[in-house]
């Protein structure tokens, strides 16, 4: 977990928002995370990717966007397309995923973002 997932997750407490952190979104789309687990993801096309915060009752999710200063995985070509084959496959599966930075979590945006898209008072 990096500091800004840290701190998003102390924002989220404080505002009552609840999430569960690094949810498996992909592996119980496929029916759970027990016994055969890889064998459906892969039978599915569909790796066993997680969401660093998710609501999953709503099929919502927070990606926070390390690296783009320090270069880091997200920022290289593969990076970059391993990220955008997981958020295809979230959508695919009817997930809204909203994307921030650290300095949106900082600032306070990334959470007014988040309790817009929820509904929910920030």
């Amino acid at each position: 977990m990096s500091a800004a997932e840290d701190m998003l997750a102390l924002h989220l407490k404080a505002t009552g928002h609840v999430f569960e952190r690094e949810h498996r979104f992909a592996a119980h789309a496929t029916g759970g995370t027990g016994t055969g687990c890889r064998q459906r993801l892969v039978a599915a096309g569909l790796k066993d990717w997680r969401f660093d915060f998710a609501v999953p009752s709503r099929k919502f999710a927070v990606e926070v966007e390390g690296g783009a200063w320090t270069g880091g995985r997200h920022t290289t070509g593969t990076g970059f397309h391993a990220d955008l084959l997981k958020y295809e496959a979230a959508q695919r599966l009817g997930w809204t995923v909203y994307r921030c930075d650290p300095a949106m979590i900082k600032s306070g945006r990334a959470m007014q973002t988040i309790s817009m898209l929820l509904g929910q008072p920030a």
